[in-house]
């Protein structure tokens, strides 16, 4: 049997696969799911899907696949999975790249891990067989999972809330938005595969129950990691981020200021835009949400549709970020209160903070 030995982004895309988290995908995509997806953003039966989803060759590695009825796949010298190849094929890097993030610029991070990636990909139907564990693995739920928490608890509505960052004032306005409008919140943050400067996963759980323990219905709330790769591709990954929230089991999806988005490649509402061409087709509805900002003249967390200063007084806001949280917090200072809440700068201390380098 031919092997293929994955890194750790090729590992956690099988896993993904497997355990419903890309559904309707069972498997890395064909070359005409990847022409279809690449163009117009949907599965060749037409379900919307936005995002290629695939497993990446080298020429010596085409070259041990072609042919072969299965691959054994392979971390570490152990396997676990297995694929079943459909096609081989390769694509002009930069056409795509264009497409899918908007630019074919290697300064974004995106595209350059795009970029990095094997000229190549096989697509097929894929099994997995044993688990890898990773640091973080005791905090994430398989969508399953998630759903017999959700049914056990009841809930009939629940939004699922997308992060990399730890918990600031902004994420929890919206957060406390969505409570209001659904049974329950499901605080998904996003780790796996990061780039450096990313805040750790150890991190990002210190803030979250600090959070949730001080300050939010934590009956109503319910906290899982999601480890996969950032694409940083703004609204076509704000597309696919609602979809995999829909697997887990969420009814509604928040989307925010420049979901996704990296570095100013975005508009801040692009996302709003295109998951508005989708609507009524993907399963889950859609949170629109705006902002939101402090002003200090409204003495609060607004946004550019409450508070009228956004226009009329541009010096009385102060955006809010992972950027700039990560910023203050790395250079040894302190979130202003108004930005972060003490108790949550308090639980990061002696936590690994940020991530030294790239990841793979």
């Amino acid at each position: 049997m031919s092997v293929l030995n994955l890194n750790r982004c090729q590992y956690l895309e099988l896993e993904k696969l497997a355990v419903g988290a890309f559904a309707p995908l069972t498997g890395f995509m064909t070359e005409e799911e990847f022409v279809s997806v690449v163009q117009d953003m949907r599965l060749p039966g037409g379900t919307p899907f936005p995002l290629p989803v695939v497993l990446d060759l080298t020429r010596e590695q085409v070259e041990a696949v072609h042919g072969a009825r299965e691959v054994a796949l392979l971390v570490a010298g152990k396997e676990v999975g297995q694929l079943r190849p459909e096609s081989i094929y390769t694509f002009d890097k930069e056409v795509v790249a264009e497409k899918v993030y908007g630019t074919r610029d290697p300064a974004h991070a995106g595209v350059a891990r795009f970029f990095r990636m094997g000229n190549h990909f096989v697509g097929g139907a894929v099994r997995l067989t044993q688990r890898v564990p990773f640091e973080f693995s005791d905090h994430e739920l398989s969508p399953a999972e998630s759903r017999a928490i959700f049914a056990g608890r009841g809930w009939k509505t629940i939004a699922g809330f997308q992060t990399r960052n730890v918990p600031h004032r902004a994420h929890e306005y919206l957060q406390r938005l969505a409570l209001e409008m659904t049974d329950g919140l499901f605080i998904q943050p996003l780790v796996g595969v990061r780039k450096r400067n990313d805040y750790t996963p150890l991190a990002i759980l210190a803030g979250y129950r600090a959070l949730i323990e001080g300050f939010l219905p934590k009956e109503r709330v319910v906290l899982g990691l999601l480890s996969t790769w950032m694409r940083y591709a703004g609204p076509r990954e704000a597309v696919f981020h609602a979809i995999i929230r829909r697997n887990y089991g969420c009814t509604h999806f928040i989307v925010g200021r420049d979901h996704a988005g990296i570095d100013g490649y975005y508009s801040a509402y692009d996302a709003h835009e295109l998951t508005r061409r989708f609507d009524g087709e993907l399963g889950i509805t859609i949170l629109r949400f705006h902002g939101p900002f402090h002003c200090t003249r409204c003495g609060g967390i607004v946004t550019e549709r409450t508070c009228p200063h956004f226009r009329i007084a541009p010096e009385a806001v102060r955006e809010i970020s992972g950027t700039l949280t990560r910023r203050m917090l790395s250079n040894g200072g302190e979130a202003s209160a108004d930005l972060m809440r003490p108790e949550v700068v308090a639980s990061l201390a002696g936590v690994p903070l940020l991530i030294d380098e790239d990841e793979e």
